[in-house]
């Protein structure tokens, strides 16, 4: 019964924390709206959800939010620091393909979506069986250091998570 009526228990407490940020509120009201919206987007939109994404390790989404947040961070100064004191000619940048070992699309979308976040770095494609992901790389002295450390950091984490 309860999963009828909360398809996506995770979507509705996402929605319901992003409408009180986007609100700037803390009151009765805004919450009570809030909560309303994250159970009734979910319920309408259930259709066009017919595999929920199973989490096998929820409890590592934190960590790997912490990690993501602190890459970001470092990733913004080394990219200031590169593009304000490096000259050009002797950039090297890289097209590095990461061969995957996740399969699930929710996993690999994460992968993607991390490595666009983190300056320097942007995913370009996805080979079509999901095997490959192209990633675009800024500067870099070592393509196989940066796919390692991907794989090892990211991929390897996320696997964990999902599956």
């Amino acid at each position: 019964m309860i999963q009828r009526l909360v398809p996506h228990p995770f979507l509705t407490a996402l929605l319901t924390a992003v409408w009180m940020l986007l609100e700037n509120t803390l009151s009765w009201g805004v919450f009570v709206f809030a909560l309303i919206l994250g159970l009734v987007i979910p319920f309408l939109t259930r259709m066009w959800w017919p595999n929920r994404p199973k989490l096998s390790r929820p409890f590592k989404v934190p960590e790997y939010l912490v990690i993501l947040i602190w890459d970001i961070i470092v990733a913004n100064v080394s990219v200031a620091i590169t593009v304000v004191f490096k000259r050009n000619a002797d950039m090297k940048p890289a097209w590095i393909a990461i061969p995957l070992d996740i399969r699930s699309p929710e996993a690999i979308t994460c992968l993607a979506s991390t490595i666009t976040l983190t300056p320097g770095t942007v995913s370009a494609d996805v080979s079509s069986e999901g095997a490959y992901l192209l990633v675009h790389c800024l500067d870099t002295d070592d393509a196989d250091a940066v796919r390692d450390e991907i794989k090892s950091r990211y991929e390897r984490r996320l696997k964990e998570i999902f599956e």
